[in-house]
């Protein structure tokens, strides 16, 4: 049994498993807690199989999770199903539709172009049927997203990375199915590692915030956290949330949404995945000091610098293909001084500390 929650160590399921849930949220349901995501148990770096469906665990504390099950199987048999293991399927995100009473499963394909999946079910857990294979809002690249819906107006909004350019979001059609006409762009950046990916959004105190990570594929780096009055922005850049992170990494890790606790007062959570843990153990002495960040960004700017004349090694290649089968999560509490959003290392908290 679980007491706590401590950032970065391994976290095993109720039947002492390495809990599966990578890239993912959280729905509440009444009391329950439900913990899904890309389920990685097969995904070595020594394979083709870059996930294993999605899957879910329920809780009532938030420490001990019960694993429930695949609720999205991978298709084994179309290899051109957006659901086949070597699909490159990334970041699920689920959100209610009150009208419809369906849940809707969105799933950023990485396909040739990438594109959304979206699904539907009567019920969280699943079965979830495709209703719309293949999406490009607005004829727009896709990459990692966030999926949210107003509380008051229930309209659904979808916050998508374009690739190396930007962020923009777009409004969701009634269903949460699709998208609408108009979409707004925000951070423009020309290449990695500056541009900006992984958005997490979260509403607070009138204001909406979106935390991004820079673009340097499994190797970590510094966030960035932004704020708005307005869905559609302008977002304000308010700068690097994570305290004291002299690695510049986000404390080894990289946010995926942000969960605002139903119970408390004003608890919102960073769910962040440590994709690669042995990285401070490869840095050796450049870790501490932000030196090995820096070498990696830049290694990530000449790669995608026209005039840099980059070669991509073999050993490039296999850093795209890492054994996240036992990457773990680092989750922590945010702060707010006003209406600046701040995250500080806690080797160890509890939801119980706050009110």
């Amino acid at each position: 049994m679980y007491e706590s929650i401590k950032p970065g160590q391994p976290w095993l399921d109720t039947d002492g498993n390495r809990i599966q849930a990578h890239g993912g949220s959280i729905i509440s349901v009444g009391d329950t807690f439900y913990w899904y995501g890309e389920n990685k148990e097969k995904t070595t770096g020594e394979n083709n199989i870059w996930h294993w469906g999605v899957r879910c665990y329920s809780s009532k504390d938030m420490y001990n999770w019960k694993n429930e099950g695949i609720i999205i199987p991978p298709d084994t048999e179309d290899e051109t199903s957006p659901l086949h293991p070597a699909s490159m399927m990334d970041r699920p995100h689920i959100i209610y539709n009150e009208t419809t009473q369906k849940y809707v499963a969105w799933l950023k394909i990485m396909g040739e172009p990438p594109y959304f999946t979206v699904l539907i079910s009567d019920h969280l857990l699943g079965p979830y049927k495709i209703i719309n294979r293949r999406v490009n809002p607005c004829g727009l690249n896709v990459g990692d997203f966030d999926l949210k819906a107003d509380d008051k107006t229930k309209k659904g909004y979808l916050i998508s990375q374009r690739p190396h350019t930007s962020i923009y979001i777009v409004r969701l059609n009634d269903d949460y199915t699709d998208v609408l006409g108009e979409y707004t762009e925000h951070f423009p950046h020309t290449a990695p590692p500056d541009a900006r990916e992984a958005p997490a959004y979260f509403y607070r105190n009138g204001l909406h915030y979106m935390i991004t990570s820079g673009t340097t594929g499994y190797y970590s780096n510094p966030s960035e956290a932004s704020a708005a009055a307005d869905w559609m922005g302008p977002y304000e850049i308010q700068g690097n949330p994570h305290l004291n992170d002299t690695t510049k990494t986000s404390f080894n890790s990289q946010i995926t949404s942000v969960f605002k606790h139903p119970g408390k007062k004003d608890l919102y959570i960073a769910l962040a995945d440590r994709w690669r843990p042995e990285l401070p153990v490869l840095a050796g002495d450049k870790w501490e000091s932000g030196e090995y960040s820096d070498l990696i960004q830049e290694k990530f700017r000449r790669i995608f610098d026209p005039a840099a004349e980059f070669v991509f090694s073999p050993e490039d290649a296999k850093d795209m293909r890492i054994n996240s089968s036992v990457s773990e999560y680092v989750w922590l509490p945010l702060k707010f001084d006003k209406d600046k959003v701040y995250i500080e290392w806690l080797d160890e908290w509890k939801i119980e500390d706050y009110e």
